[in-house]
């Protein structure tokens, strides 16, 4: 494995996108250059074939550079850091999950992607919270939203 001259400030680890028939499992690396979004596996929605298929690419994610980890799954991309905009979560509560969004601009268009803490994580509100002292992310609108007295 080569050495990686980025610096890894966080991850966010078990979250999911909603497909139409799927769930999309993904990790993401926020280095001092680039956002890493992989792909770490992919499950039916229905309730009979629904599973957790992601802590194989997980365990390897956790071992990886980034540069490694984009090469892991062929739908990873990766978003400079100077293209990102904004970094919003939304904490989960017993009866809604967490949702992390990510938004950024790319020749012009703004692409803002939503996913879900899958239910056995945690909101990652400290990790959000962390990124706000990274100079790397200054430019960047970093909010956390909690759901006071919520259920």
């Amino acid at each position: 494995m080569t050495e990686s001259n980025e610096n890894c400030h966080a991850r966010f680890t078990r979250w999911l996108r909603q497909r139409p028939t799927s769930l999309e499992f993904w990790e993401l690396l926020v280095t001092d250059r680039r956002v890493v979004w992989c792909l770490v596996g992919e499950s039916f929605k229905s309730l009979l074939l629904r599973a957790d298929t992601g802590e194989r690419g997980r365990r390897e994610i956790e071992r990886s550079t980034p540069e490694r980890a984009m090469t892991l799954d062929e739908r990873n991309f990766a978003v400079p850091l100077d293209s990102l905009r904004s970094i919003e979560l939304r904490d989960g509560t017993r009866l809604r999950r967490a949702v992390l969004t990510l938004t950024w601009q790319e020749d012009g268009d703004i692409t803002a992607r939503k996913l879900y803490a899958a239910r056995s994580s945690d909101s990652q509100v400290d990790v959000v919270e962390a990124l706000r002292e990274e100079s790397s992310l200054s430019h960047v609108d970093i909010e956390v939203e909690t759901a006071r007295g919520l259920p």
